[in-house]
């Protein structure tokens, strides 16, 4: 199995490599993020897509300029992690047979999503201070931290629209 799609030789490639990786990884979340705030029908988990949006367009921006600052330009690479979390939204939404259903399914698949973030930018922080790209490394910081509370937020959302799933799943029970 081929882990890496160019020959990866020393940190400073790899970190290159997944930079790539992560602007698609953020082109394709503001795809995405559209049509979850057109079929999120909870008012909180709406706004918090709205403004995650807004972050993920400024994530573009500062992984852009990373790769301008490393290599001269902004290509990407494909993220396949992210393409495939971001079909299972999309079966998510299809699948969902009530609103608050697919409410708490949006957000399952929202908090993968941002799980798989943190990861990313975790790492290639590490990576930037090992290679002493200390702006790197605070630019990357800045956008955990954006990810880290972008989860918290889903977290927070999740106990109310959990509990109206629940209501739902009970009537649902109950009619059979």
């Amino acid at each position: 199995m081929k882990l890496f799609s160019e020959n990866i030789e020393d940190l400073r490639t790899l970190y290159i490599a997944n930079l790539k990786k992560a602007l698609d990884m953020e082109q394709k979340i503001t795809k995405a993020l559209p049509k979850m705030i057109e079929e999120s029908t909870d008012p909180q988990l709406t706004a918090a897509f709205r403004t995650h949006l807004d972050e993920t367009i400024g994530h573009v921006a500062k992984v852009e300029s990373l790769l301008r600052d490393a290599t001269g330009d902004a290509s990407t690479a494909t993220c396949k992690a992210i393409s495939a979390l971001i079909t299972e939204a999309e079966d998510n939404i299809k699948d969902a047979g009530d609103e608050s259903i697919r409410d708490i399914g949006l957000i399952a698949s929202a908090q993968q999503v941002e799980h798989h973030e943190i990861a990313v930018y975790g790492t290639l922080r590490t990576w930037a201070e090992l290679l002493g790209r200390d702006d790197a490394a605070g630019t990357l910081e800045s956008i955990l931290e954006e990810e880290k509370n972008a989860d918290e937020l889903l977290t927070t959302i999740s106990d109310s629209v959990n509990t109206n799933a629940v209501a739902v799943d009970r009537a649902y029970s109950t009619a059979k």
